[in-house]
């Protein structure tokens, strides 16, 4: 009897020990499928480059950000009405709307009615431009490390309400640490992704530091997201213009004499821009 249940014993072991081994290589096979998916090259920038810029852009980039407000600093949105033009290019979209900055959000109170009020417009804004419903819009989000309470009561009412109007929320915003203490750092879009009301946010994460960033580049085959150290992120934002020298020293020296990115096929670098990466050529859905 007990080399009977021995036998057995040995024989349960092993199965077991087969069944892991083929989960084991399921699982492995299934994280390579993941790394293996492509990935898109995409530009941003605040003012519209124009319409003959578009056949030239589009030789190198699949999607283009589109602004529903005017971008940071500006009073006026110069993509507006810019669509179909774009979409007959061939386009995809990052739909972007700006977010407020944290001393505009005075208190809980104010910061709900603000977000109330921003996604209502945004959602508008959207829809008068041809975004259908579930496309997603990016809150542009400047400020670095971890964001005030209030700003976190903003993004919830964006976000809640932006949901309610048939749109997908999403913030574009650092993927950068920063510190915060002896060996501890934070990320805006961990911040942002460890707020209960926010997990369901798209990240459009931007850093352009090097490595992981590659530069001013524009590779046949583009880095994943994952690589920005943002692993949930679906956008990554991995160069801007002007460079910003703090953090791009050990980038290949690709950027223009004046600091500047421009795509491989402006000679003439009339458009200077941000470069992108998303696991989708169309990575707001605006293309639909």
């Amino acid at each position: 009897m007990n080399w009977l249940r021995f036998i057995g014993v040995a024989l349960v072991l092993l199965f077991i020990g087969v069944l892991l081994h083929y989960h084991a290589r399921f699982l492995g096979v299934q994280s390579m499928a993941a790394e293996s998916k492509p990935a898109y090259l995409g530009f941003d920038r605040n003012i519209y480059p124009g319409d003959s810029s578009l056949p030239i852009l589009r030789k190198s980039f699949a999607f283009t950000s589109y602004w529903l407000s005017p971008p940071p600093g500006e009073k006026a949105n110069t993509w507006k009405g810019k669509r179909e033009l774009l979409l007959s290019h061939g386009f995809g979209f990052l739909v972007l709307y700006r977010g407020r900055e944290s001393r505009e959000l005075k208190n809980e109170a104010a910061a709900k009615q603000i977000g109330f009020q921003d996604a209502k417009n945004a959602a508008a804004a959207a829809k008068s431009e041809g975004f259908a419903s579930g496309a997603i819009i990016f809150l542009d989000i400047e400020e670095g490390g971890r964001l005030p309470a209030n700003y976190h009561a903003y993004l919830a009412v964006w976000s809640e309400e932006l949901t309610r109007a048939g749109y997908h929320p999403g913030v574009y915003c650092s993927g950068m640490p920063v510190q915060e203490g002896p060996g501890v750092t934070i990320t805006t879009a961990d911040d942002i992704r460890n707020d209960a009301a926010s997990r369901d946010i798209s990240i459009w994460a931007y850093n352009d530091l090097c490595p992981p960033s590659p530069g001013c580049a524009f590779p046949q085959d583009p880095p994943p997201p994952s690589l920005s150290g943002i692993g949930y992120a679906t956008v990554w934002q991995f160069a801007q213009s002007p460079r910003r020298r703090e953090f791009t020293a050990r980038c290949p020296a690709k950027y223009a004499p004046d600091g500047n990115c421009y795509a491989p096929s402006d000679t003439a670098h009339k458009w200077f821009l941000d470069v992108n990466t998303a696991t989708s050529p169309d990575p707001s859905g605006g293309a639909k």
